[in-house]
């Protein structure tokens, strides 16, 4: 691939390079919530922008823990991902936004998705459309854990991404409004929770890269309960969601040293009992 950065040694979109980032990232869409969140970790600054993209880094029990800002849409995010990859990240967690589609999805809820419908372009270039976009198993159980721990409201399974986000709320004006609105109702039947706009792509990149990703939404409100008149409240305060994917980072991180330990432990009984072997032998 050509290096588009001539020689810089930071990618080319993200701007960033190995020692800019930690292994684990926080994704928000918006820009503006970047600084928001790094507030949950500790000696967050930040390190880049361009773009879309806006990064902070800080730490979390000691680790190293980035922000990064992936802008709306699965195009740009899957660039963030494959790039931050690039530099050494493994884990992912998207913390957005969407709107309900089941009626017991209520405006302020947390969404987490177990997997998420590719009704998108980005995803369709890495995997053919068979291929399900699924949420990592143990990023999603961690932010669950999170979400029980901290006393949130939440709802998990699958949420719908597209491209559009007017074929969506206007799907009557689209000359395609058929298919869309054919398509809605379906998803709807089929028990999808939420609509968003990057989870797709990034849990096929994730899949493609052998990468960790999750995903949890803030719900704003629910178009079916406006529809059906019901009461829908508006909730765009980002905080609760933000606290519940860094604390979902913070039992990963637990995990994983956990799992390093116990691997390194086996290696050396494994190499003492190889040498007590050598040492009978003899």
């Amino acid at each position: 691939m050509i290096d588009y950065t001539e020689g810089s040694g930071k990618e080319y979109h993200v701007g960033i390079n190995r020692d800019m980032i930690g292994e684990y990232v926080l994704l928000p869409g918006d820009p503006g919530r970047v600084p928001l969140i790094a507030g949950y970790l500790d000696d967050a600054k930040e390190v880049a922008q361009n773009r879309e993209y806006r990064t902070f880094t800080g730490t979390l029990d000691g680790v190293k823990v980035s922000v990064v800002s992936t802008g709306i849409g699965g195009a740009s995010a899957s660039i963030a991902m494959e790039e931050l990859a690039h530099q050494g990240a493994h884990t992912f967690i998207r913390v957005g936004t969407c709107g309900g589609m089941q009626e017991e999805v209520m405006g302020g809820d947390l969404v987490i998705a177990s997997g998420a419908i590719r009704m998108e372009g980005t995803s369709k270039e890495y995997a053919p459309i068979e291929f399900p976009a699924v949420a990592s198993f143990e990023v999603t159980n961690a932010l669950v854990a999170a979400a029980e721990k901290l006393g949130r409201r939440y709802h998990v399974g699958v949420v719908q991404c597209k491209d559009a986000f007017y074929g969506q709320h206007e799907p009557e004006t689209m000359p395609v409004s058929y298919e869309l609105q054919n398509k809605w109702e379906a998803w709807i039947r089929c028990g999808a929770l939420a609509s968003e706009m990057e989870s797709a792509a990034l849990f096929i990149v994730a899949s493609t890269r052998r990468l960790r990703a999750g995903t949890i939404l803030l719900t704003i409100a629910n178009q079916e309960r406006a529809k059906k008149r019901l009461p829908n409240k508006q909730v765009h305060e980002i905080g609760g969601t933000s606290q519940t994917a860094v604390e979902a980072v913070r039992i990963l991180i637990a995990a994983d040293k956990a799992k390093q330990k116990a691997k390194t432990d086996k290696s050396v009984t494994n190499k003492a009992r190889r040498a007590k072997k050598e040492t009978g032998r003899k």
